[in-house]
């Protein structure tokens, strides 16, 4: 087999990419592990920012998202028995966020993808990306009959997450590494009942972080600080409820609950690969930097790395251009640590830590105030959490929204 992009992976990164690709005459060939019943069945994040949801309308994925996405003018801070409003509009020029699940970004994709006649494999095994260095990169995989596939590609995109086959091909001395690991993690639920705010809450407590968000008109996202090893089983329905009522107690103000029906919990860490090109792989997405989700950074680092990666791919590919490849990392990364850094700060003001003492309480407690009281501070908050820099899709060339 022949294509010019083999693209690894089909989540959110992997499928956005071919999309645009296709947008500009190039043709791919994606492969996944998992079947497409479980790539559009994860819950996972949820806020798209300004640039990240019209990207998408310009791509011709926004139809349903405008339809059904809920739109978010700001958030909400809660510490110390009071609850500020942040209002992204007038801090940060205007520009808004997108409450619409990757789940239902995923399935867009998939649909339009299919619809478009592209290729897509699923449930592949034994993955491999070889001949990395040379002009004619090659993907192997073995599809559910048996058959093994050897596809010469011009480029390949590492697209396949954290625990994907494509950074592990990267020899370890091209590789810098920079991980953290926090000391604490998410217990997130979903439950079927309309939410208890019209935005984010996002709550400072003694005994720990939580978070409400939202799904929709008739489901609730929300969200409890617990240790990393903690188990699902010592959570029941009735503990969850009073321990998130007890986080966002107000006076005035009540939690409505209703039936749970996912509920998973999730570690904490910051992960940067650099570089994210070997070659001709070029990595995207979660296959080269985790944020901690305080941020709401994950999906969106994901589609600013394939707006980066697709106009490269496209000015050499089509054009015989090979600047904005060869820059692509570093173009990438400063975002990615601007993400990084803001993703740390969020999650280092709103939990509390296992070794927290009374001055660190102090602290955090005192960075919240002065993030709802100066306007200087809450315009940072706003103009991080809604895209800095702001996505810039000139280069791209697609239709105006």
């Amino acid at each position: 087999m022949r294509t010019q992009v083999g693209i690894v992976g089909a989540g959110p990164a992997g499928l956005l990419l071919s999309q645009l690709l296709a947008l500009h005459g190039i043709d791919s060939v994606v492969v996944d592990d998992r079947s497409q019943e479980h790539i559009v069945a994860r819950a996972r994040a949820g806020v798209l920012e300004h640039g990240s949801a019209e990207l998408l309308r310009r791509a011709g994925l926004g139809a349903r998202m405008d339809r059904e996405g809920i739109v978010h003018g700001g958030i909400y801070l809660q510490y110390d028995g009071v609850r500020e409003h942040l209002d992204f509009r007038d801090l940060a020029g205007g520009r808004t966020v997108m409450v619409y699940a990757q789940t239902e970004v995923v399935k867009d994709l998939v649909a339009a993808r299919l619809a478009a006649g592209a290729n897509l494999v699923f449930e592949v095994r034994d993955t491999e990306v070889d001949e990395l260095t040379s002009d004619h990169p090659v993907l192997r995989y073995t599809t559910p009959d048996g058959v093994r596939h050897d596809v010469v590609c011009d480029v390949i995109a590492g697209c396949d997450g954290f625990h994907g086959v494509s950074r592990p091909s990267i020899p370890d001395r091209a590789l810098t590494i920079f991980d953290r690991t926090y000391p604490y993690a998410w217990l997130g639920i979903l439950a079927r009942v309309p939410p208890s705010t019209d935005e984010l809450i996002y709550a400072y407590h003694r005994d720990g972080f939580a978070l409400h968000s939202l799904r929709g008109p008739e489901v609730s996202r929300l969200y409890l600080q617990v240790a990393p090893d903690e188990q699902l089983s010592a959570w029941p329905d009735e503990r969850i409820w009073t321990e998130l009522r007890r986080r966002f107690a107000l006076p005035g103000w009540e939690l409505a609950d209703g039936p749970i029906f996912d509920r998973s919990v999730t570690p904490m860490r910051s992960f940067v690969a650099s570089p994210m090109r070997y070659g001709r792989l070029f990595l995207a997405g979660d296959a080269a930097h985790i944020v901690p989700p305080t941020g709401a950074k994950g999906l969106n680092l994901a589609v600013a790395d394939v707006a980066v990666l697709a106009e490269a791919l496209v000015a050499l590919l089509r054009d015989g251009n090979p600047d904005l490849a060869d820059a692509y990392s570093d173009n990438c990364l400063r975002r990615v640590w601007r993400a990084t850094h803001f993703s740390w700060w969020m999650t280092s003001m709103l939990h509390r830590a296992p070794d927290g003492d009374e001055m660190r309480e102090q602290l955090q407690l005192s960075q919240l105030r002065y993030t709802t009281s100066s306007r200087a501070a809450a315009t940072t908050l706003a103009e991080n959490y809604v895209g800095y820099p702001p996505l810039d899709l000139g280069g791209l060339d697609l239709p105006a929204d």
